[in-house]
């Protein structure tokens, strides 16, 4: 029975893994992962190259030699959450145990995992932005205003990268509704086939650009994430902080956020080895975090409502 439960553990954990990255809204930005050391715990190793820029050629000297680097740093993943759960033995028999766990553990990730990784990446590179200087702020979106707002600041990131790179347009619902009832909507918009986190689904764009909807309640510039302990904390989870804006939009290019998620790997204790209770136990914990390198904050930007 134990090499079952410890297969059956290894397999959860790697279902787990490919549910957030397929239904966090966010999940396109583990496919920036490649860009990752990964072996294990908490910390994760990031590669930084630096180049020189090009130099006159002699024809008689040749080459100017130039400089190249390639520094790896260390990151820690910040977000290390977890939780136990217990399903009693009455309720199911081993044969049972499988398949309730499994529903039992994906709907958790579904309500409560997915929407808090979403509301912490979007929350992080909203920061980033507004510190950099990449940001308007105080814009009330109206059919009238929203479409050439929108446009005015992919133009901010264009004139850096240029218009071939992908801009990934993260914006709540409520404001793509104005969007759409923009004059400019019908002639200006497109679908373009979006890949995030090994789903493919169809999405609208602007100048190609996927726009993709994210509840509002996890577009906020700040969250306060509850530990589970403190009073009034108990539930666990995460709630906007008093001081957070709305975002309006958050603009990434694609390949700028890198993001990563690991369940660590899950304990499963039969009944008859749990000592606290005739049950099964499941051990659940989350590692997770996103970064951006310093040079490449050009490639984010943040448009967010007025103060309430």
């Amino acid at each position: 029975m134990a090499n079952s439960i410890e297969k059956y553990a290894t397999i959860l954990q790697k279902n787990l893994d490919q549910q957030v990255e397929q239904g966090a809204t966010s999940g396109w930005m583990e496919k920036n992962a490649g860009q990752v050391i990964y072996n294990g715990g908490k910390t994760v190793e990031i590669a930084t190259i630096s180049t020189q820029g090009l130099a006159n050629y002699d024809r008689d000297l040749g080459f100017t030699k130039g400089a190249i680097s390639l520094v790896y740093q260390t990151y820690t993943m910040t977000q290390d959450r977890g939780r136990t759960f217990s399903i009693d033995r009455m309720d199911n028999d081993d044969t049972h145990f499988h398949l309730n766990a499994t529903a039992a553990m994906a709907d958790f990730q579904k309500k409560n995992v997915i929407p808090e990784i979403d509301a912490y990446r979007y929350s992080k590179l909203a920061t980033l932005a507004i510190a950099a200087g990449h940001t308007k702020s105080s814009f009330t979106p109206t059919a009238d205003t929203v479409f050439q707002q929108l446009l005015q600041d992919l133009g901010a990131i264009e004139d850096i990268y240029g218009d071939t790179a992908t801009i990934v347009i993260s914006m709540p619902g409520s404001v793509k509704r104005i969007l759409e009832q923009s004059t400019f909507w019908n002639r200006s918009a497109s679908i373009v086939e979006f890949d995030r986190g090994g789903l493919k689904t169809k999405v609208h764009a602007v100048n190609d650009n996927p726009i993709i909807p994210v509840p509002s309640a996890r577009m906020k510039t700040k969250y306060v994430f509850h530990d589970g302990k403190t009073a009034g904390q108990e539930a666990g989870g995460f709630v906007a902080d008093p001081s957070a804006l709305s975002i309006n939009w958050l603009l990434s290019v694609m390949t700028v956020p890198i993001a990563v998620s690991k369940t660590d790997k899950i304990r499963i204790f039969e009944p008859d080895v749990n000592q606290t209770a005739d049950a099964w136990k499941l051990d659940y914990r989350k590692y997770h975090d996103l970064w951006v390198k310093k040079q490449q904050e050009a490639g984010l930007f943040v448009n967010t409502a007025p103060s309430v």
